[in-house]
């Protein structure tokens, strides 16, 4: 993708506690009028839609104010169920900031955004991070998942590059809403490598301690 190709304009779906990152896909689900309609729209002209985490300090304003710091994604997989629901996969291709949500007539919401602060993500990078150096931060992470009753498939992941990995990880953790929209906000991987260590420090006693999280 070029710079150019860019969208000045995105509808953005805002949607509590996901992320998604550069360079991974995921499924949803749409099943809300107002989604439809803008996955609707969206497959009649770029497929291109943006991922954004409402505001959790922002919890009686209607709409939701939104975080500045979004993930435009682009639909690589459509299916309409028999219920009238769309089943996609969405591929993250850049982060944006969103500046200003414009005010039209439609159901959903879109935004005025800016890429510049994000033209990286579209590079593919060398990897300076080996495999070995995230084993502990695996380990800890791995702790945290089996205890909250998440499976995950981590033979699969190493396979994966290392920015798959990382990202696919911070997308399926069960970290709060605050502390996903950190690690998406990292300038890159290496400082969201460490932002995920950080993170798992402060649920360490409850790993090994075996203690509730309140």
């Amino acid at each position: 993708m070029k710079k150019s190709e860019l969208p000045k304009i995105v509808p953005v779906f805002p949607l509590s506690n996901f992320i998604i990152f550069p360079k991974t896909t995921v499924p949803l689900n749409i099943f809300e009028s107002r989604y439809i309609d803008m996955i609707n729209d969206s497959m009649k002209s770029n497929k291109y839609i943006g991922m954004i985490q409402p505001n959790n300090s922002n919890n009686d304003i209607t709409p939701p104010k939104l975080h500045n710091v979004g993930c435009l994604g682009k639909i690589t997989s459509f299916r309409e169920t028999e219920d009238g629901r769309f089943l996609i996969e969405l591929k993250g291709l850049i982060r944006f900031k969103a500046l200003k949500e414009i005010k039209l007539s439609k159901k959903y919401r879109e935004y005025e955004v800016d890429f510049k602060d994000f033209y990286h993500d579209l590079d593919d990078p060398k990897e300076e991070i080996k495999f070995s150096d995230l084993e502990l931060i695996f380990k800890d992470l791995k702790s945290l998942f089996e205890k909250r009753g998440f499976i995950i498939n981590w033979k699969a992941l190493e396979k994966q590059s290392l920015n798959e990995t990382i990202n696919a990880l911070a997308m399926a953790s069960p970290f709060s809403l605050e502390e996903k929209q950190m690690l998406l906000e990292a300038k890159d991987l290496d400082v969201r490598k460490n932002k995920i260590a950080e993170i798992l420090s402060t649920y360490t006693n409850d790993i090994f301690n075996n203690t509730t999280l309140q």
